[in-house]
Order: structure tokens, then C-alpha cells, then sequence
């Protein structure tokens, strides 16, 4: 039943994620992926601002955070194990909710111009966020290596926390860049591909424990 539970919280929530994200930059006039924050998606002048966030990102939030917690509850004890899914479901889960509900000021405020107390929480729990979710996977990459039949797992877990703290450091260096839109997918993609990946392990990988 748990394993059941962490896939479907898994698995929906990343696909939830993926299609506000794509359709709400498809209903946006004149909006890059590519150039772009997935945050100015619903920020206050954002077209179809409340949908998005209520209907999309913090359901998907909530539903990363449960994902979580049952993936602990079916994976070996272990101190790496619990602060690496915790780090997930408070960095990404919690992180998503929250920053759901403290939107960005009018296009992001790029230059960080009188900001709104929305924008600073806004920008802090994001920087936690990044900060807290690839040492997370790294955490987990290292655990898993003692789990049943999870060496594959383990192997891709490693290359896709590299991944995300790789890029975490260039968009930290290069907020202003023509490609941060990009470049913050890759960080996004790398965790939400290790979310997927980890609820399947889970529902096919009988007796883990």
C-alpha cells in the first residue's frame, strides 16, 4: 500500500509539475523557457497567475511532500536516508507550496528593486531549495547503495545530484543570463527525473527493506 502511495504521489506530482509548467508558458504572450524563470509563471502580473498556483504548483508541492514521507516509511532505516527524503519533501515539497503562495513582484524583479516581503521569502525558500535538494539526492545516491537491487538507481541518483548542483552554481553566477530559463530547467529536470525514477524503483522493488 505504501509503495503504491509513493508512486502515484510521485509520479503525479512530477507530471503536474511538468504540465502547469508547460501550459502555463503556452497560455503566457511572449514567454521563453529558455530566457525565463519558471517562477514568472505566476508571478502577480502573470496571466493565469492564481490557476497555476492553486491548481498546478502547490497541489504538486504537496503532493512531492507526501511522496516523501512514504518513501521513508518504506525504505531501510537509516540517519542518510531520512535527512536525504526530508531534505526533498521540506526543500522541493514544502519549497514548492511555499513559494506557490509568495509569488514574485510584477516579471521577477530581476534587479531585486524595492522588493515585496512575497519576493524575499520568495527568493529565499527558492535559494534553500537549491541549496537543500542536491545534496539531498547525493545524500540518498549514497544510501541506496545498500538497497535491494538498487545499483542502477544508485549510479543515475549520483550523475543527476551532480547534475543539479552543477547547474545550481551556474545559475547562481549567471542570474542575469540570456539562458537562465534553461539553465534552471536542467537543475529542475535533474530532480524531477531522480522523483520519477525513485517512484518506480519503489513500486517495482518488492522487500526493500
Amino acid at each position: 500500500m505504501i509503495k503504491s502511495k509513493a508512486f502515484w504521489t510521485g509520479s503525479i506530482a512530477v507530471f503536474l509539475f511538468v504540465f502547469t509548467t508547460i501550459i502555463g508558458g503556452y497560455f503566457h504572450p511572449n514567454y521563453s523557457h529558455i530566457s525565463q524563470f519558471i517562477s514568472e509563471l505566476y508571478a502577480v502580473d502573470a496571466p493565469n497567475a492564481d490557476a497555476l498556483r492553486y491548481y498546478g504548483y502547490i497541489p504538486s508541492g504537496i503532493l512531492f511532500f507526501l511522496f516523501s514521507i512514504f518513501a521513508i516509511l518504506e525504505t531501510p532505516k537509516s540517519v542518510l536516508r531520512a535527512i536525504g527524503f526530508l531534505g526533498v519533501g521540506l526543500g522541493y515539497g514544502l519549497g514548492t507550496i511555499i513559494c506557490g503562495f509568495f509569488t514574485c513582484d510584477a516579471g521577477c524583479n530581476p534587479e531585486f528593486v524595492n522588493p515585496s516581503l512575497s519576493q524575499i521569502i520568495h527568493n529565499l525558500v527558492g535559494f534553500l531549495t537549491y541549496c537543500v535538494v542536491p545534496v539531498s539526492l547525493f545524500l540518498l545516491a549514497i544510501d541506496s547503495r545498500k538497497w535491494k537491487n538498487a545499483l542502477t538507481f544508485s549510479n543515475i541518483s549520483f550523475i543527476l545530484a551532480i547534475i543539479s548542483f552543477c547547474f545550481v552554481g551556474v545559475l547562481n553566477i549567471n542570474l542575469h543570463s540570456p539562458y537562465k530559463g534553461l539553465i534552471q530547467r536542467i537543475i529542475e529536470g535533474s530532480i524531477l527525473i531522480w522523483i520519477l525514477l525513485c517512484s518506480f524503483y519503489l513500486a517495482k522493488t518488492k522487500d526493500i527493506k
